[in-house]
Formats: structure tokens, sequence, C-alpha cells
């Protein structure tokens, strides 16, 4: 097995593109699947998500493929960055075929990241500017607080001051076999972020009030410091692999993902949280696809991809980022 720091647009057919607001701290992300599109299935965890066209993936509905994915700031208001996004897939010709009309399919997932900034959500006119840049055909994907990780926060228990930026991270791996798996992901978490070595280290959360420390939010819980406060938190993210998979193994794909999210993030999937993960098959590839190999390198590139979200973050209107709090970076 190769793996590297590598995005998840080295999987052909897959395109990223950003567009974001620093001025409102928000944004939107794209995962254009070119080529006829691509397999799709979804796992929602949490209590508070925010999706649009995520009921269709399951694997008893008709629906098959997607068009493309978006990740968007702006919580529910940003879902309207959806509408151009299908506007961009029906210039290119893209869709699920319907009598006369060939009909995009969008699915989407938000954060909630109306903590920075001005007031405003990504709109449909960003989204399609999104999809401008990723069919650009960059094979490096911007990380830090770009598209929809612009106003990502982490470590929410004692509110935004004592928070952390977040932010969007990626990565990939192929194995000698030919397989290439790749993540995208989104960071806005209640919980704090550990360190993939030692998840006993915490290098992204919630501080003390002079900023000295870290909290650990989980100790401060259970010590009965405080309890949890509603909030605005997500990991929302894609998976892709350029295999073939049904719906229902995606289904499970996305599913163990999740193992990632839970080792890094902690606590994670709070009453307060919209996990979303989507998982895709482009099947361009003639190449074997377990499905518990896929599940078990989707979580491990979900750690990595959590963690570079992190590297790359750069602080903002007193909300440090990690390298104001730590030593090193990557």
């Amino acid at each position: 097995m190769k793996h590297s720091h590598i995005s998840i647009t080295h999987i052909p057919g897959i395109r990223v593109g950003h567009f974001t607001n620093d001025k409102c701290a928000t944004g939107c992300t794209v995962v254009l699947c070119e080529n006829g599109g691509a397999t799709c299935g979804v796992d929602i965890r949490g209590g508070a998500p925010g999706t649009r066209e995520t009921a269709l993936l399951a694997p008893t509905c008709l629906v098959d493929k997607v068009n493309a994915i978006l990740l968007t700031g702006g919580s529910a208001l940003g879902l309207a960055a959806a509408d151009g996004v299908m506007r961009y897939c029906q210039e290119q010709g893209y869709g699920f075929s319907m009598a006369r009309k060939k009909i995009p399919i969008v699915p989407a997932a938000v954060i909630y990241d109306f903590n920075l900034g001005e007031d405003g959500a990504p709109t449909a006119q960003d989204g399609y500017e999104a999809c401008l840049q990723a069919a650009a055909g960059a094979t490096k994907v911007a990380e830090g607080n770009v598209g929809a990780g612009t106003g990502a926060l982490v470590g929410k228990v004692c509110g935004t001051q004592q928070a952390m930026r977040g932010g969007l991270g990626t990565a990939a791996m192929q194995f000698k076999t030919g397989l290439k798996v790749g993540v995208v992901v989104v960071v806005n978490t209640f919980g704090d972020v550990r360190s993939d070595e030692d998840n006993r280290i915490i290098i992204a959360g919630a501080r003390t009030k002079d900023g000295n420390r870290f909290l650990d939010t989980i100790k401060y819980l259970l010590e009965g410091t405080a309890t949890t406060t509603q909030s605005s938190n997500t990991l929302i993210g894609v998976v892709v692999i350029n295999a073939h998979l049904g719906k229902t193994e995606l289904t499970k794909v996305a599913e163990m993902a999740y193992a990632g999210v839970s080792q890094v993030i902690t606590p994670a999937h709070t009453l307060f949280d919209g996990d979303t993960l989507f998982a895709l098959a482009t099947g361009e590839s003639e190449v074997e696809a377990d499905v518990n190999l896929v599940g078990i390198a989707a979580a491990e590139l979900i750690k990595k991809a959590i963690q570079r979200a992190i590297l790359k973050s750069v602080g903002r209107e007193g909300i440090p980022a990690y390298s104001e709090v730590n030593s090193t970076t990557d």
C-alpha cells in the first residue's frame, strides 16, 4: 500500500472547487463527479443535521448516481448554493434522465458558521462559482479556512471565545491493486480534536479563559463543571473510491468511516452535531473493492483529513488556530 498527503482529486473523475467569502466567514465546497456521476451512499449522525436530497440515497430508492456533492456553510440557508451546482450540472448535460429532461442530483450537507464575520450565507451563485473552480481541474485542494471550512470552529463547550479554528482537510491513499480511496471533511465540532498519533493529546479545542491550556471537554463535563448547551457543530464530508460498489455497500462504508471521527474528536455525534458523511464510487476501475477494506481505509483517512483541517487553519478575530497554541505545524 502506498499513501501520502495527496488529495481526493487524485481519483479520476473527481474535481473539487471552493467558494470562499472571507467577509462573512462562510463558503461552500463542491465535489463534482464527472463521467456520468458516481454511485452514492450516506450516513447521518448527531441530532441536528442540515441536508438536502439524502433520502433518495437510501438503497431502496430509485436514483443510483449523483452528479455532485455540496458541502456548505450558512446552516439551512446555505443549502441554496445547491441550486447553483444544479445549474452548472444542467449546462454540462449531467443528470438523471426523466422523460424529456435530465435532473441533476446534488445531495448537500451544511455546517452552522454564523459565529464569525458579517451576516450572510452561501448563495446559488456561490455554488456555481465553486463548480467553475472545480472544473478548472487543479489536482491540489486548498485546505484550512477555505470553502465550507471558512468559518469552522472546534471546542465550543464554553462558547465561541474559548473555541479554536476548525477548517477543511483532505487525504487519500492508493493500494498496489490500483484501488484508490480519498476523503474531504469539514471540521466544525462541539468536541476537541486529538492527535492521530496519540489520542490523549488535544491539538485543538476548548481552552481556559486565559487561553493557556485546553479544558478537555469530556473531563470538563464529567466533573460536573458545566452541562452541554445548544451550540453550532457538525462534521461533514465525502469518501470516494475509484472502484465499483453499490448503494448498500457504500452506506456501510460511510458508517465505518465514522470510526475515524470518534477516535480523534471527543465527544462526537452529540445532540447538537449534524454529522453527515457521503460515500461515492466512481466505478472507473476494474479493481476489486472489499467493503471492509474500504471502510477501514476511509476511517484512517478521515483521521488524517481532520488533523490536516486543523493544521492548515488560521486565526481570526481572537479565535486562535493550531499554530498559535502549538509549537509545531505540518
